[in-house]
């Protein structure tokens, strides 16, 4: 799985892991002439999403402790990983799970439910084997009747023994338990197997997009392949990872106190002060487009490579994607390449455009993450799953170092194009295991890594 780069990466590691090696696109370990050299044609996204699951199975027979309502915070790739860990937690506790609510009052303000972002019907039979799923509360249940159910967020990174002996017995009691917010909830470190396999089944399988959405992104997608093989590059350089991170690199004084500004408008966000620019040089700040330039041709991208942005709106718009555009004429986006009718059900939505993004990223010939949120970790999760399909793990640390080096002419061009390709040799996405480490394996290998790390 993911190579840790940093203490701060153990508390966020992908969300799926322990997945199981399909038969498709295996990883090619060499960078060619240009980073799309290594394959002729990209597969569709009808060929590359798991099929649809064959007629349902025989519903489990269980006995219910009670009922499991939970409401996912954040954006569509976070609420996604929450989503898997509350079924897979109704299936530990032998629970009935109601529909998962979706985040309405996070930056997005995305007035979507769970219907219209997911097949809700795909999503209740495919896991009838597992778990007892229902799209709403028993009537004697409701307010209307007098019932108040036990309101609660779940301790984060807990792992089976916390479920099973502190929140389990709340059932007897309360009967209906409402997890008022649950992201990256279950621990996916140390949790066995099964439920490892269990996460793995509902993001793979039993998380299927509307027809609507599918539709389109299979459309786009199509859209796309028509024109050759394509990079996809999830530039994370939108306003609210910049507030939410502090970093205002490349940005004018304006805009930075504009950042600095809306961080404080939500004070679940982080720490108030900031430095930026010591952020940035420990690579804890999304790449800039300017930089993701340079990157994208020092790793052999040519002005003929088809790039797809999937992100949402830039923040500074046309003018910080001037460098990216000019050095890679052919970048596209989906408003560029649909009709203002067929996003027009979309606007306004941001998870469901995720969702095209999302789409698009999976089917891509190579995977590009700027930085090492739920979006990047559940696509290259995807990628791994359809069998390790190209996706470039960015060392924003190492690269940061490396771009100074050469802006300030201590690095030629050659040096720094050498150097890049070096850093990312086994950052492709290749195979790697990593399941059953214990934290403190991890944590050893990260001091290994930090000891054994040679400058260029």
């Amino acid at each position: 799985m993911e190579v840790i780069r940093s203490e701060r990466d153990i508390d966020k590691l992908p969300q799926l892991q322990g997945q199981l090696v399909t038969v498709g696109e295996l990883w090619h370990p060499r960078l060619l002439t240009g980073v799309l050299g290594f394959r002729k044609m990209s597969v569709s996204v009808e060929e590359s999403l798991p099929s649809s699951l064959p007629p349902p199975v025989p519903s489990r027979n269980y006995t219910s402790n009670g009922f499991l309502k939970v409401s996912c915070n954040g954006g569509l790739n976070q609420m996604r990983s929450a989503i898997c860990d509350m079924v897979t937690i109704a299936r530990l506790l032998n629970l009935t799970l109601v529909i998962p609510e979706l985040d309405k009052a996070s930056f997005w303000a995305d007035p979507s439910n769970f219907e219209d972002i997911f097949d809700v019907r795909h999503f209740i039979d495919s896991l009838r084997d597992e778990v007892r799923i229902i799209k709403r509360l028993p009537k004697k249940f409701g307010p209307r009747y007098g019932f108040k159910p036990l309101i609660m967020p779940p301790v984060s990174w807990s792992n089976e023994k916390y479920y099973l002996q502190q929140i389990l017995p709340r059932f007897s009691q309360h009967k209906v338990i409402y997890f008022n917010r649950t992201d990256a909830r279950l621990a996916n470190n140390g949790i066995p197997l099964e439920l490892q396999r269990l996460r793995c089944r509902v993001n793979f399988q039993a998380l299927k997009f509307t027809p609507e959405i599918e539709a389109l992104g299979n459309k786009l997608v199509r859209i796309i392949q028509e024109k050759g093989p394509y990079l996809a590059l999830h530039l994370r350089y939108e306003m609210d990872m910049l507030a939410f991170s502090g970093c205002t690199h490349g940005c004018t004084e304006v805009e930075a106190e504009e950042l600095k500004r809306l961080r404080y408008a939500f004070p679940w966000w982080r720490e108030k002060e900031i430095v930026s620019e010591e952020r940035r040089t420990h690579g804890l700040c999304p790449l800039t487009p300017e930089e993701m330039a340079l990157i994208l041709q020092a790793l052999g991208c040519d002005k003929e490579t088809q790039i797809y942005i999937a992100s949402g709106e830039i923040y500074g718009s046309e003018r910080r994607l001037a460098s990216l555009r000019a050095a890679f004429p052919r970048m596209v986006k989906k408003e560029m390449l649909l009709d203002p009718e067929d996003l027009q059900l979309f606007q306004n939505h941001s998870s469901q455009m995720a969702a095209l993004d999302f789409m698009v990223s999976v089917a891509s010939n190579i995977f590009v993450p700027t930085y090492d949120g739920n979006m990047a970790r559940v696509v290259e999760g995807h990628r791994r799953y359809l069998g390790f399909k190209k996706t470039i793990q960015l060392d924003r640390k190492k690269l940061v170092e490396l771009l100074d080096l050469h802006q300030n002419r201590t690095l030629t061009w050659d040096e720094f194009s050498a150097a890049v390709q070096l850093a990312h040799e086994r950052r492709m996405g290749q195979p790697e295991s990593s399941y059953g480490h214990s934290r403190q394996a991890k944590r050893r290998r990260l001091l290994l890594l930090k000891s054994s790390r040679m400058p260029v």
